[in-house]
C-alpha cells in the first residue's frame, strides 16, 4: 500500500487523528459523569448511612476512575491532565481518611452515636457523640 502526502483522502485503515481525539473526548466526558456520580454517593454512604465500607469502596473505586479520566484527558489536552492531578492528590488523602476511619472505628459507626435527654432546640437531631464528655451541671 502506497501512501500519497499530498493526497486529501486517507486510507480506510488508518485512524484518522480527529476521530481518535473525538472519540477520546466523548470517553472521557462519560468517565467525568462516572466520577460525578461516585462522588456524589461518598457522602450520604460515609455520614448519613455510616456504612464506612461500602463508602471506602466507592471512594478507591472513584480515585481509580480519576484516574483513568486523567489519562484519557492528557491524550486530548494535557493542560485539562494536569488540572487534575491537585484532585487525584485529594482524592487519596480522603481515601486515607475514610480506610483509617473505618479501621479505627472497627468498620462499625453505629454505636458512636446516642440518643440525648435535653428537649429538641430546633437545631437538628438530638444525638450526641459518645467521645463528648457529658455536660457538667
Amino acid at each position: 500500500m502506497e501512501l500519497n502526502i499530498y493526497s486529501k483522502e486517507q486510507p480506510e485503515d488508518l485512524p484518522c487523528p480527529q476521530t481518535t481525539a473525538v472519540q477520546t473526548a466523548t470517553s472521557g466526558a462519560t468517565l467525568f459523569t462516572i466520577q460525578l456520580g461516585l462522588n456524589l454517593i461518598w457522602t450520604p454512604l460515609f455520614f448519613g448511612l455510616k456504612r464506612p465500607i461500602e463508602a471506602t469502596t466507592d471512594i478507591v473505586v472513584l480515585t481509580g476512575v480519576t484516574g483513568y479520566l486523567t489519562y484519557a484527558w492528557s491524550q486530548v489536552d494535557i493542560v485539562a491532565a494536569w488540572c487534575m492531578a491537585p484532585y487525584l492528590g485529594w482524592l487519596g488523602f480522603a481515601t486515607y481518611l475514610s480506610a483509617g476511619t473505618g479501621y479505627l472505628n472497627n468498620w462499625d459507626f453505629t454505636d458512636k452515636e446516642r440518643e440525648t435527654k435535653t428537649a429538641n432546640t430546633g437545631s437538628g437531631m438530638n444525638k450526641d457523640y459518645v467521645n463528648k464528655a457529658p455536660e457538667q451541671k
